[in-house]
């Protein structure tokens, strides 16, 4: 057994006071099958909704409920998580209800039969993610910088997905894709069903009302950054994909460029500790945003060139990668263990709920109207205005 698995009482006898348990392959196991579902149904579920025959906005109205579920689901969960202290429980319920509506996917393919099995999917599904979070941390206790080796796992997961579900694309029906989906949305139910409750705080922290935390002016600007940032992420969830085969991008080669995003993500993601140790939050944020105006551009205006998308992918390191991370730690720092499920809740209701909602529906709107470039144009403007608010509200602090 590794020291960093051994029960507190054993590394007491081999003096590493105060360590527990740090369930670090469970909590892998999971992100790693969490994200491979995403892998599957992020890159490639607008390519079967336009195989259905549905239209641009349409496609954006569907995809964008993922988000829209995200504006309060996580919060009622976090709230209930954080009242009752199984959070556990609570994801086991998530992913199980997850697999059943994913099932309705089966049954229809009307806007309406698909918009009610994803609305009940991402009611259940999107509950999971941020009282995982919360989990994490607290077995983590005051080694967060260590989230990040945890959370790279999810990455892997992500490209064995994303890069396997392109080359079955290219080699069996579009409607493999819900075979896929729904084996590794079993695949998490499994992962759920054993990573362990985390201990609670040896002094417990009172209670208090999230409320006052969240009027400071820090919070308040990472939060309104969060939004800026994942709305401008809205077209690239979308219309990624549709836009690359519209240009005559294989599907193969598709997952292996969502492949080489997370690559990405996952290096960064292994230099994070040392970057947060070296770098205050509000040099990283803008460093993420500067990195995002020049993505979304490139993915916009250089389609043609495949050296401009494959740069275009490696930035993700920076708008995901770092930006989800320090953001993620500095939540930790900054709200105390009994308020964590909600504030990370609320980071995702904000950030990907609320901001990537009118990413994907105003890229839906965009998209037929004005093209691809200027709705990339357009996310890039979302980032740049991200870029400015850290710039003139935010301070210097060490996250």
């Amino acid at each position: 057994m590794r020291r960093r698995d051994l029960p507190d009482a054993e590394n007491l006898k081999r003096g590493v006071p105060g360590r527990t348990v740090l369930p670090y392959w469970r909590l892998s196991f999971w992100y790693f099958s969490y994200f491979a579902f995403i892998g599957a149904f992020s890159p490639y579920f607008s390519l079967y909704l336009q195989h259905l025959g549905h239209s641009a906005w349409d496609i954006s109205i569907l995809l964008s409920l993922m988000q829209v579920m995200r504006l309060a689901a996580p919060n009622l969960w976090g709230w209930l998580a954080d009242r009752y202290g199984s959070k556990t429980r609570m994801v086991c319920g998530s992913a199980a209800c997850s697999l059943v509506a994913f099932c309705g996917l089966w049954l229809t393919t009307s806007f309406a039969g698909l918009f009610v099995a994803i609305a009940l999917l991402a009611f259940f599904w999107s509950a999971a993610l941020p009282l995982v979070e919360a989990l994490t941390l607290r077995h983590l206790q005051h080694q967060a910088e260590r989230y990040s080796s945890i959370r790279l796992w999810g990455s892997v997961g992500f490209i064995v997905a994303v890069t396997g579900g392109g080359i079955m694309l290219d080699r069996l029906p579009m409607e493999s894709l819900l075979w896929l989906s729904t084996l590794l949305l079993a695949g998490i139910l499994v992962s759920a069903l054993i990573v362990p409750e985390a201990a609670p705080e040896s002094v417990p922290t009172p209670a208090s009302p999230l409320g006052a935390a969240l009027r400071q002016p820090k919070v308040l600007t990472l939060l309104a950054a969060s939004f800026l940032m994942s709305a401008a992420h809205g077209p690239l969830y979308v219309f990624y994909s549709i836009h690359l085969v519209a240009n005559d991008y294989g599907k193969t080669l598709v997952g292996e460029l969502w492949a080489i995003s997370v690559v990405a993500e996952i290096l960064v993601f292994l230099w994070m500790p040392r970057l947060l140790q070296r770098h205050a939050l509000r040099s990283i944020l803008l460093a993420c945003f500067a990195c995002a105006v020049v993505r979304f551009l490139l993915i916009g205006w250089g389609v043609q060139s495949l050296a401009a998308i494959l740069l275009a992918q490696l930035l993700h390191g920076a708008t995901f990668g770092a930006y989800h991370a320090a953001v993620i730690a500095t939540l930790h720092r900054w709200f105390p263990d009994r308020q964590q499920a909600r504030a990370q809740a609320l980071y995702g209701s904000v950030s990907f709920g609320a901001g990537g909602m009118l990413g994907s529906l105003l890229s839906g709107w965009t998209w037929g109207i004005y093209g691809a470039g200027w709705t990339y144009s357009i996310a890039a403007l979302f980032a740049l205005a991200g870029g400015l608010l850290v710039k003139h509200s935010m301070t210097e602090e060490r996250s």
